[in-house]
């Protein structure tokens, strides 16, 4: 079917053009691009006697970088400890993390490939293991088949490569509660983020549509919560309906409960599994808890947190109804507090996100409880009341040792102690100059929901605006006019995929890549670097490592 999905004629052209590219290109097509990149001469031959080998911290690394190789070579790559000397035998390949430069950073690597050896050598296992992504695209995009792959020359350039991350916030927003994706699909994203050196999965558990993370306190968030009457999208088009694009797919039969309801939620030990996988790949995992707004399917299991009281359907596209708690109830912070205690329990990261976009505060307006707690605590308007409710939930997470984010609207009323700005519509700069950090994400150029192709008729249904790859490739993450002594208050960007429209992972897949790589080469490679021309070139070859690892993306 994915195959189906891509215009054959163009695969052709793409395949015929990258063999040219692979033949004439003066460097290699490493996406995103590295800081620094010296060619030498020869090549370095992977052969099925090349050894990996590996100072006692780096061994895992090794292990992975073993196993990332085999599928496709069928080279049984055998992984040894070199316990004294810091260099490389004949016919290895050597990770290290000894006599490595510090001025690299926490994630950056030196990568030296010779004639007779390869040489990676970092300050961390974050380091190596970017390094190892970097040989691995040096490598025929073939090495990326899940499948042996016959009559391949195995060979890597000469190289001698420094490399580092710009920016430490290098993300990829999921939203599982419009349409839920099950562990497997969500660890095949983080397979692909890791590839594209992306290190924070921002990850959309809780909204209006669907509470997708079991919390012991309260079971009837996932009882409930989890599960909506199929809507209009989850149903197939009609048969030979002229406009549904190939790249739709709705969901799958196993994302419906057996009383016909649709949707899922991740158990505690699904959510263990995954931050295990995605911190094998040194990606933090940051789980988004909607508060106080975006929470239907909370309030339809627990409709006493809310303003009215309820019922609560959580069969709605965007907000119907309040869906709003009341922060006027001190049972609404109480169970709140029960919820984020399990979170902190289940991911180890720094962050964890509140949410706080889009609030409805005309019902707490309406509500006689809310406007005489804004009359005891002297607020003349609700924007007051929401920082009151976001600083209250900020200081219970500080309490824990974790930060706090939210999206722009947490910095109206007055931003929280240590909060980080998730700025989607604003506020990233003014919260920098204030000195909290801030994630960059604005929707015109960091929405990947968006359509790809101004003609719409040649696109699944999408969110109703146009990002083009060129677009998302000249976003600059630093505000203009923002000091420059306030810039490491920009963390960094991340990419959203929000999920109303897109129902099943090859149409994920579709909308994300190539435009990740594009966002990808923004966060890591050197802003003077870029270079429109020269990414097109390499992203020939790169499509076709995503045409090795069955991804179904967007070919212009």
């Amino acid at each position: 079917m994915k195959k189906a999905m891509k215009n054959r004629m163009a695969i052709l052209a793409a395949t015929f053009l990258a063999a040219s590219v692979l033949a004439n290109a003066t460097t290699p097509a490493l996406i995103p691009q590295p800081q620094k990149l010296e060619l030498g001469a020869g090549e370095f031959h992977l052969s099925p006697d090349t050894k990996i080998l590996a100072n006692l911290a780096s061994l895992g690394t090794a292990r992975q970088l073993a196993a990332r190789l085999r599928p496709s070579t069928g080279y049984p790559l055998k992984v040894h400890v070199k316990f004294v000397s810091d260099t490389a035998a004949d016919n290895a390949i050597l990770l290290t993390t000894r006599n490595a430069s510090t001025n690299l950073g926490p994630e950056g690597y030196e990568l030296t490939v010779a004639t007779n050896s390869v040489v990676i050598r970092a300050p961390t296992q974050a380091g190596l293991f970017y390094g190892t992504q970097t040989l691995r695209q040096l490598l025929p995009p073939e090495i990326f088949s899940s499948n042996r792959v016959a009559d391949v020359d195995w060979r890597v350039p000469c190289a001698r490569i420094e490399d580092w991350p710009r920016f430490k916030w290098r993300g990829l927003m999921l939203d599982v509660s419009r349409h839920f994706y099950t562990k497997a699909e969500v660890e095949k994203i983080l397979d692909l983020m890791a590839l594209c050196k992306l290190n924070r999965f921002h990850w959309h558990l809780t909204d209006n549509q669907g509470w997708r993370i079991s919390i012991k306190k309260y079971p009837r968030l996932t009882q409930i919560g989890a599960w909506r009457k199929e809507s209009s999208l989850a149903r197939p088009p009609a048969a030979g309906k002229s406009n549904v694009h190939p790249a739709w797919a709705g969901p799958a039969a196993d994302k419906f409960g057996p009383d016909g309801r649709y949707g899922g939620f991740y158990t505690r030990k699904d959510i263990r599994d995954v931050v295990a996988y995605a911190a094998a790949r040194h990606i933090m995992v940051v789980p988004e808890i909607e508060m106080p707004g975006h929470s239907v399917a909370a309030l339809a299991a627990y409709p006493q947190f809310s303003c009215s009281g309820g019922p609560y359907n959580t069969n709605v596209r965007a907000g119907v109804g309040d869906g709003i708690y009341d922060p006027a109830n001190p049972g609404t912070f109480k169970f709140l507090e029960g919820v984020l205690t399990e979170v902190f329990r289940l991911f180890p990261g720094q962050y964890v996100h509140i949410g706080g976009d889009e609030v409805r505060k005309e019902y707490w307006v309406q509500s006689p409880d809310c406007q005489a707690l804004m009359k005891r605590e002297g607020f003349t308007n609700a924007d007051q009341l929401q920082s009151y409710f976001v600083k209250r939930i900020g200081k219970f997470v500080n309490a824990h040792g974790r930060t706090l984010i939210g999206w722009s609207e947490i910095i109206k009323g007055g931003l929280a102690p240590n909060a980080v700005v998730m700025d989607w519509i604003g506020g990233g700069r003014e919260a920098a100059s204030e000195g909290h950090d801030a994630v960059m994400t604005p929707t015109g150029y960091c929405y990947l929901n968006y359509y790809q192709s101004p003609d719409h008729s040649t696109q699944p249904f999408a969110a109703g605006k146009y990002t083009s790859l060129r677009k998302v490739y000249s976003f600059e993450p630093i505000p203009e006019g923002l000091p420059p002594q306030d810039d490491p208050h920009i963390l960094g960007a991340q990419a959203n995929l929000w999920t109303e429209w897109i129902a099943s992972l090859p149409h994920a897949e579709y909308m994300l890549f190539p435009r990740l790589c594009a966002l990808a080469e923004v966060v890591w490679s050197p802003k003077d670097s870029r270079d429109w021309t020269d990414f097109q070139r390499r992203l020939v070859v790169d499509e076709r490592r995503l045409d090795e690892l069955d991804v179904n993306y967007y070919h212009d």
